[in-house]
Parts: C-alpha cells; structure tokens; sequence
C-alpha cells in the first residue's frame, strides 16, 4: 500500500522538512533580533534595545505566522 501523497505530489518526507524549516525560520525570526539587542547593548552600555529586539521580533514572527497559515487556507 503505497503511502498517500500531499498536493504538490511532494513526499511526505518533503513536506515534514519544508515545515521544520519554516518553524526554525519563525524561532530565528522571533530571537534573533531580541539578542542582537542584547549585544547592542553590551557594547553601547545601554538598557532598552534588547527589549525593542524583543518586541520587534516577536511583532515580525507573528506576523510570519499568519502569513503562513493564510497561505496554507487557499
């Protein structure tokens, strides 16, 4: 019994590794600027851009994920 293929005729191998990327890609989106401002902050001996880098990331990743699932709708 052959195993049932997704539209795209991609396997599901193919698909599993496309939506890990794209999770791994949201968590990058999301962290990554809230460290950026960390070190930022480090090295210009101030306070607030790890919390801007935070609030940036998580307003970008959020975004990112209705993008995704509006997608997925159509």
């Amino acid at each position: 019994m052959a195993a049932e293929r997704p539209p795209g005729n991609r396997s599901p191998m193919g698909e599993a590794l496309t939506w890990a990327s794209r999770i791994m890609s949201v968590g990058m989106v999301m962290s990554l600027p809230a460290v950026l401002g960390g070190w930022l902050d480090e090295r210009l001996g101030t306070e607030a851009l790890a919390a801007i880098g935070l609030v940036v990331g998580f307003v970008a990743g959020l975004t990112w994920l209705v993008r995704l699932s509006v997608g997925q709708q159509r």
